[in-house]
């Protein structure tokens, strides 16, 4: 049996010969860079996800709001959290509070830009760009009159979402990035992106409760809005692309039904 789960392994991770058209280079205007006292994270947002919560993430990057912000709150394994002015839970900006974007609706055209990790009787789940996402079955889709259907963030590592009181509608400034996956947030907390560089740096924040030594966000900044020189340059695997299908199909023929969306790490180069 181990003999049988390692040729798995080693068939996931065998070199793909990947083309140009397999690669898609992020958007600088949805694409956050936060440079942190451990190192950068690049997150591309998810405008289709949660439009409300990227723009307020892209208004507080832009008056500076995140600058020095403390990550108050680590917990290995979970979560890592920041974005709240004064540095504790519950800090806010001076704008209103945001309305929740638990879910939305795919459209038959952004459906079609879905690339599909699992499909189920009782639903599906893919990417959007780099935000994987769950949604109702085909089956569902097929009844659909108007061809919109209900779609989720899933909440896999490396998803970026914004904190909240005990109330659904007290979305702010928080922050949080998941270290490892945690599905029961879903449908829960609004989901605005997704790092596709420097997970090792969220994983090395200082942990506590705060952290006796906490990091900070040094700098918060759209790529657009940085200098040519200090952007990222970064190409990550098309969903649409061979590169992304065969991660895919070999990472499910390692774990079978054990499959879920939050075992695919999408390719970035």
């Amino acid at each position: 049996m181990k003999t049988i789960l390692l040729a798995g392994l080693a068939a996931a991770l065998l070199p793909f010969a990947a083309s140009a058209a397999d690669w898609r280079t992020p958007d600088p205007a949805e694409t956050l860079v936060i440079d942190t006292t451990k190192g950068r994270i690049v997150v591309e947002l998810a405008p289709l996800v949660a439009p409300a919560a990227v723009a307020r993430v892209k208004l507080l990057a832009k008056e500076g709001v995140y600058d020095g912000l403390q990550f108050h709150r680590v917990i290995a394994g979970f979560v890592a959290q920041t974005g709240n002015p004064g540095d504790r839970d519950g800090g806010t900006s001076d704008h209103p509070d945001l309305a929740p974007e638990f879910t939305f609706r795919l459209t038959p055209t952004v459906s079609a830009e879905v690339a599909l990790v699992t499909q189920a009787s009782d639903g599906r789940t893919g990417f959007l760009g780099a935000m994987p996402i769950a949604a109702v079955s085909a089956g569902e889709q097929a009844r659909a009159r108007n061809g919109r259907v209900l779609a989720w963030g899933a909440y896999c590592p490396g998803v970026f979402g914004m904190g909240r009181q005990a109330d659904p509608g007290t979305a702010n400034s928080e922050i949080f990035v998941m270290l490892d996956a945690a599905r029961r947030l879903d449908r829960d907390y609004t989901p605005f992106g997704r790092v596709i560089a420097g997970m090792d740096v969220a994983q090395a924040l200082a942990v506590g409760e705060p952290p006796e030594s906490p990091d900070r966000m040094v700098r918060v900044a759209l790529a657009a809005d940085l200098p040519q020189a200090e952007r990222p340059r970064l190409e990550v695997a098309d969903p649409a692309g061979g590169l992304l299908q065969a991660r895919i199909a070999a990472l499910r023929a390692q774990k079978g039904a054990d499959f879920t969306v939050c075992d695919v790490e999408i390719p970035v180069r």
